[in-house]
């Protein structure tokens, strides 16, 4: 298979710095229209995360980074090629590239920790037993939860599984991490657990990420760079603090300024 480096970079690009940018996406589903325009751009090694009430299309957003949605109309643009023209080979190259971390943590029951992990691995590098075996137990020293090897997921904490789900998305070390509510349902003390592993990988792997979230702890923590998404749009972006200050009465709504 090619690999993503080799692929020929298209006309139009963004400037190189910029690994993601969405131009003017629409996306509907029958009559609902989801995203009526979003633009949006995230710059290396940066952690930007999506705000945005329940049902305001932030997964919708988040799916068309790795084409899992195709847009009705726009760009995507990831390490400088077209993602909804992608399609095979290069469309495989570009999703290995990148982590993604589902909402429900995505875990097989009838696994175990080191099985969901040694699966990708076996599955997409040539990585033999030793090898594979010593990024399984680094990676899960990583997040902390070496002794969980042998477990299944039922027997796993909400938050542990989190941080599995987490340790499967890094385990074939992308460059960019997608996060859907990475924290939902957790108490406070495992919102900061999972959010400050988020700023590590920034921080000491120079991972890019995009996180969509509703939980302002976790944004708090983790963002560089917010963008507000309401009525399909970007509405409004910026530091945490500068979204808390926004004078657009959803944000302000959002905030609990209304």
């Amino acid at each position: 298979m090619e690999s993503f480096a080799d692929i020929r970079q298209r006309d139009g690009a963004p400037p190189d710095d910029v690994v993601i940018e969405m131009r003017d996406v629409y996306k509907s589903f029958g009559d609902n229209d989801v995203l009526t325009g979003i633009s949006l751009a995230v710059r290396e090694g940066t952690s930007s995360v999506v705000l945005g009430g329940s049902g305001s299309g932030k997964s919708v957003l988040i799916k068309h980074i790795v084409k899992l949605l195709q847009p009705d109309r726009g760009e995507v643009w990831v390490f400088g090629k077209r993602v909804d023209e992608l399609d095979g080979d290069e469309l495989d190259a570009l999703r290995l590239s990148i982590g993604y971390l589902f909402q429900g943590g995505a875990l097989f029951d009838s696994m175990t920790v080191y099985e969901q992990l040694d699966f990708y691995l076996d599955r997409h590098t040539e990585l033999s037993r030793e090898e594979r075996d010593e990024r399984i137990e680094e990676t899960l020293s990583w997040v902390n939860l070496v002794h969980t090897a042998d477990s299944y997921p039922a027997q796993l904490s909400g938050g542990q599984k989190k941080r599995i789900g987490l340790a499967r998305a890094i385990i074939l070390q992308p460059k960019i991490l997608l996060y859907d509510e990475p924290t939902t349902g957790l108490d406070p003390v495992s919102v900061r657990t999972v959010s400050h592993l988020i700023v590590r990988l920034r921080d000491e792997r120079g991972i890019t990420s995009v996180a969509i979230t509703h939980d302002l702890l976790c944004a708090e923590i983790i963002a560089d760079s917010v963008h507000f998404l309401g009525k399909g749009r970007i509405i409004d972006k910026g530091s945490i603090e500068d979204l808390r200050r926004s004078d657009h009465p959803d944000v302000a709504e959002f905030f609990g300024r209304a």
